[in-house]
């Protein structure tokens, strides 16, 4: 229940975020999906979550 929790603020924060990060490469990798509707674009950033969520747990660990 945790991991879900994570995964779902994770989400919502990269999505926030995105035009900051996309400078930085995140919200480009394979199984990020990025469509357009009626002139928006929309991002789900899959991958990328996974990956910062990876990352942060293992900073958390070390810490």
């Amino acid at each position: 229940m945790r991991w879900l929790l994570t995964l779902f603020l994770s989400l919502v924060v990269l999505t926030a975020l995105q035009p900051w990060l996309q400078k930085l490469g995140i919200g480009r990798l394979p199984r990020d999906f990025r469509f357009r509707i009626r002139g928006r674009d929309y991002v789900l950033p899959f991958a990328s979550t996974v990956l910062l969520t990876a990352l942060m747990f293992l900073i958390g660990k070390l810490l």
